[in-house]
């Protein structure tokens, strides 16, 4: 069983929350004041129940309106139609902006063979009105298809597929644990979004909880230590599929998993 990172490309994202591709090669960070700097890593697992998606990047298309993300999973090996699920963290634009796909100016369903499975809360929060971070036009597009599966706090979707409503990022985020083969999997969307979180505790600002999500990280490395997990990490610089290791002096540390 494998994991891939669909990773999407380097975005920049300023006040008004519009994600503006950045390349560093041409791209000067001076000449975008006020921006954070961010990756984003979509993944694809290969399970016994089926293909999952886990988030959905901006939806970045190229000039002809193919997703970036399509293109991914067909250089993976793989069809956007033979997704089984799509499982979403959270609902703001970065992580759920691909669930649909532009066509001719009508959006349809990016994976329309696919469960889209959020969390209850999640989904009434995003139609709300009260965040400017959702993009509620698309999921009208979902709400009519018949693919759209809320969930409610934990549970399971099927022996492989585990959800836990970590409330951190935003009051009704989720995290996935998918145990397929001889692997566990951990994926903590903006829960634990880069590798550096797990070593340097603080509680960030764009949280909708800080103190939540540092705790959060804290336990999910300890466990994942122990437990032998591989994390994946939307937002990651450097190692986006990771596994721990223990050094000579007994502290972890983690090591690149990606093929």
């Amino acid at each position: 069983m494998q994991a891939h990172s669909l990773f999407e490309g380097s975005f920049s994202v300023d006040s008004s929350k519009k994600f503006i591709p950045f390349d560093a090669t041409k791209d000067s960070k001076k000449d975008r004041p006020g921006s954070l700097f961010i990756h984003v890593h979509p993944f694809l697992i290969e399970s016994a129940n089926g293909l999952l998606l886990l988030d959905t990047g901006i939806g970045f298309a190229d000039n002809d309106g193919d997703l970036q993300l399509h293109h991914n999973i067909r250089k993976a090996g793989f069809e956007p139609n033979d997704v089984r699920y799509v499982l979403l963290s959270h609902l703001h634009k970065d992580h759920a902006g691909g669930m649909v796909v532009d066509r001719n100016g009508t959006f349809r369903l990016a994976f329309p063979n696919a469960e889209y499975v959020v969390q209850r809360g999640e989904w009434e929060d995003a139609y709300s009105g009260k965040s400017d971070s959702y993009k509620t036009e698309i999921f009208d597009v979902l709400q009519r298809s018949g693919n759209l599966v809320l969930v409610e706090g934990d549970g399971s979707i099927n022996n492989e597929i585990n959800y836990e409503r970590s409330g951190g990022h935003t009051p009704h985020h989720q995290v996935f644990h998918i145990r397929t083969g001889s692997e566990h999997f951990f994926f903590g969307g903006d829960e634990a979004p880069e590798p550096e979180q797990f070593f340097r505790q603080f509680a960030a600002k764009y949280d909708y909880d800080g103190r939540k999500s540092m705790a959060l990280r804290q336990r999910y490395w300890e466990q994942g230590c122990v437990e032998g997990w591989v994390f994946l990490m939307y937002h990651s610089t450097n190692i986006a599929i990771g596994r721990p290791e223990k050094k000579e002096n007994g502290d972890w540390r983690l090591v690149d998993a990606s093929d």
